[in-house]
């Protein structure tokens, strides 16, 4: 047999190679006057592998001139409780050969053997009559091995079909006993591939074609495709709103599989969605996984339909239309990838495949908690179509290899030794634990934008100049998560939303900022949610940045597990975060936690809210700026050891830094400026009670030790032993908006 290499990038033109060599081929066969076809014997035992070869047998009955076909038909095909799916062979126009009854019913692993052990028995005598050239196998079943078996030792070719491939159970095992007795392969990845080469295969004798069932898959979605959802699930289902569920018995560990089928029932129960159910196949364990569904009342319960057939074209528009499919089908792994549909792989089945971006794997589960988790995180998704077993022309370049095939060629292999491609697959615990959000901090001078993982750990962060504008700054929050977006999916972080905390009164149901504070200008009535969902095509949530604060110290700081804290953020303004009962107190105007603007003085100074005497007018940043400006310009600000450029404006941190110095009028400032705060500590105490007070921002470590002097001065003794400690969290702000994503994310799949 001549090389065949195949050329690694899938959008060659193989249909116009292959019709000009098929002339050429032709031509030569006319010169030489040899008209002689080749004799091709397809074995099917099962409606699985018939909607692999099915494809290839159209393909060489419609080229009577180069082939003869010889169709041998045995398995669960054959069986009444199966569907006597050799009906669908029949209703495809193609003549069966023989018809072998190769079953022996118990469904369990003795039965298993006996059934290989009765295919050996029968198939000598029909090979003996057929006498093809060349035995066509598909895949990894025993069946599927007695027919390699008995092909091998009467000296029959044997082209084996999808080969390579690892799933993880004993059909790995099978699958490469097959390859090893076949002189031919059809794969259907590069990996596969790798793998058949690995295996000492020679490579002349490798095909990549990809998957045969690939070139019906990838022109089928357009079809009318309701009337048969109405027909298999009811008039009142809609297209993505149902479930396809396709399970089968593992027989390396056949109790710990029907354990896993009775909890993937009761999750789909629980998911209350309508779902198909198809039967088990043939092996082991299938009756005790028909007894389970008919012990939950599968088949009468109003949500379900249990059936033992679909007709392959039908189930294409069954799974491409479905809102996720679920089970360990390698369908759900392989051929469901064409359309983009969640598929949510249970067990150790198809553990070992390659998969697109739309397989969630859910290796093991002791409840039906892991499972309904992922139906969440999957159900009503939409993924990109993959290609990864096929571009739809695997028939075309099938037949091109079988006209390749020299019959005077020796069978005996060579075999050669390179390197395995390995093959990473997805986790439900490995995405769980990359599940991140976008978290955006609207700052008075900064906007900052960071990818935030589930940890709490901000994976990149990016920082902007807030715009003095509503236009120019809502096109660079758009513009920076666009780009952070894209940075996460090189950084394997999947996003599940985005979050943002802002200052001012926010209404959170809504997403709109309602009031600004004087920091941000243009910042009213300003709907954040709707630009940023619609251009993300993500969830958004939104609250103030007091509210952020507490949140982060629920998930992430010393808040975590408390029922009831308090967290007060010192820095420009003063703002704050109330949880009460595990939850976060918003009010019933949305101004619950204004706990910068507690009056602690009747007489106090103004404060931009238009009050005066409140926390904020005395301890925020912008008052202590505005004292450090007065002390600034009658001279008694600096003291030896600091200077202020003259470029330069004066801060609340020259402030500090004179008091650090030893400059009295500003020690005497901070300390009022603590006091203020302490004494709004102390009415917090008193009014709501918390466990815990948590003193965030970068103004917070130079007031914790006046607050808690204030406390053992003012407070109630029954208040004095709260604890107040300074936040750990380096960004409260953006870890809190982080949060609100996360949280939800955590309650609907953790």
């Amino acid at each position: 047999m001549k090389k065949k290499k195949m050329n690694s990038d899938w959008a060659i033109d193989f249909k116009e190679f292959y019709f000009k060599n098929l002339s050429q081929k032709r031509r030569a066969m006319e010169k030489n006057g040899d008209n002689r076809k080749l004799r091709v014997c397809v074995a099917t035992c099962n409606r699985a592998d018939y909607s692999k070869l099915a494809p290839i047998m159209f393909g060489i009955k419609m080229e009577p001139e180069f082939f003869e076909l010889d169709v041998v038909v045995l398995g669960s095909h054959l069986i009444d409780d199966y569907g006597n799916t050799y009906r669908m062979i029949e209703q495809d126009d193609f003549d069966i050969n023989t018809r072998l009854h190769t079953i022996v019913r118990g469904e369990d692993e003795a039965a298993m053997v006996e059934s290989v052990g009765l295919a050996l028995v029968k198939l000598p005598d029909v090979l003996n009559r057929l006498k093809p050239d060349i035995m066509i196998v598909h895949g990894d079943r025993f069946d599927a091995l007695a027919l390699a078996t008995s092909a091998a030792l009467m000296n029959i070719r044997i082209l084996h079909i999808e080969g390579g491939e690892v799933s993880g159970t004993i059909d790995d095992s099978i699958r490469h006993a097959i390859t090893k007795l076949a002189h031919y392969h059809v794969c259907c990845t590069r990996s596969a591939e790798q793998h058949l080469i690995s295996m000492c295969e020679d490579h002349d004798r490798i095909l990549l074609a990809g998957c045969p069932s690939y070139d019906k898959l990838l022109s089928a979605k357009n079809k009318d495709y309701m009337s048969i959802i109405r027909m298999w699930l009811g008039d009142d289902v809609k297209s993505k709103d149902y479930i396809v569920a396709l399970q089968h018995p593992v027989t390396t560990d056949i109790k710990h599989s029907i354990k896993m089928f009775e909890l993937t029932l009761d999750a789909l129960i629980s998911f209350n969605k309508r779902t198909l159910v198809l039967f088990p196949n043939i092996d082991a364990g299938s009756k005790e996984m028909v007894r389970v569904m008919r012990k939950k009342g599968i088949e009468h319960h109003p949500n379900f339909r249990a059936v033992k057939h679909v007709p392959f074209d039908q189930f294409i528009q069954l799974v491409a239309h479905a809102g996720c499919m679920i089970g360990n089908s390698s369908c759900g792994v392989r051929e469901v990838g064409a359309f983009g549909t969640p598929v949510i792989n249970l067990g150790t089945r198809q553990i070992g495949r390659e998969t697109g971006e739309n397989v969630l794997h859910v290796r093991d589960a002791d409840t039906q908690d892991k499972i309904l988790q992922a139906l969440h995180l999957q159900f009503g998704k939409q993924y990109p179509c993959s290609k990864i077993y096929g571009d739809g022309n695997a028939v075309p370049r099938i037949l091109k290899f079988l006209k390749s095939i020299d019959l005077q060629e020796p069978l005996q292999k060579k075999f050669c030794f390179p390197p395995v491609k390995e093959n990473i697959s997805q986790d439900i615990d490995h995405i769980l634990e990359t599940l991140s959000a976008l978290a955006v901090d609207l700052g008075g001078t900064n906007l900052r934008v960071a990818i935030v993982s589930m940890k709490g750990e901000i994976v990149k962060k990016y920082t902007q100049f807030n715009p003095k504008t509503y236009e120019e700054r809502i096109n660079l929050i758009l513009q920076m998560c666009v780009e952070a977006a894209a940075e996460a999916v090189k950084l394997n972080c999947r996003i599940l939303g985005v979050g943002i905390s802002t200052g001012g009164r926010v209404n959170p149901r809504e997403g709109v900022v309602l009031h600004s504070t004087k920091l941000i200008q243009e910042w009213n009535s300003v709907d954040l949610r709707t630009p940023l969902s619609d251009t993300l095509h993500l969830p958004v949530w939104v609250d103030n940045d007091g509210n952020c604060a507490a949140l982060a110290e629920r998930k992430f700081g010393q808040g975590k597990g408390l029922e009831n804290f308090v967290t007060l953020i010192t820095g420009t303004g003063i703002g704050g975060g109330i949880i009460h009962q595990h939850e976060l107190i918003h009010g019933s105007s949305f101004c619950a936690a204004e706990l910068g603007h507690l009056v602690v003085s009747l007489d106090g100074p103004d404060c931009s809210c238009g009050s005066h005497g409140c926390i904020e007018a005395y301890a925020s940043g912008m008052a202590l700026q505005r004292e450090a400006k007065k002390l600034h310009d009658e001279d008694l600000l600096l003291v030896e050891g600091m200077s202020v450029p003259k470029d330069e404006a004066v801060s609340a941190v020259h402030l500090i830094q004179a008091a650090k110095l030893g400059n009295v009028k500003a020690q005497s400032i901070l300390r009022t400026a603590g006091t203020a705060l302490g004494l709004g500590v102390v009415n917090i105490l008193h009014t709501i009670n918390p466990s815990l007070v948590i003193l965030s921002g970068v103004l917070a470590s130079h007031y914790i030790h006046i607050v808690k002097d204030v406390i053992r001065q003012q407070a109630l003794s029954s208040v004095q032993d709260v604890d107040v400690v300074v936040s750990d969290l380096v960004d409260p702000a953006l870890l809190g908006a982080a949060s609100m994503v996360l949280d939800y994310t955590t309650r609907r799949i953790c």
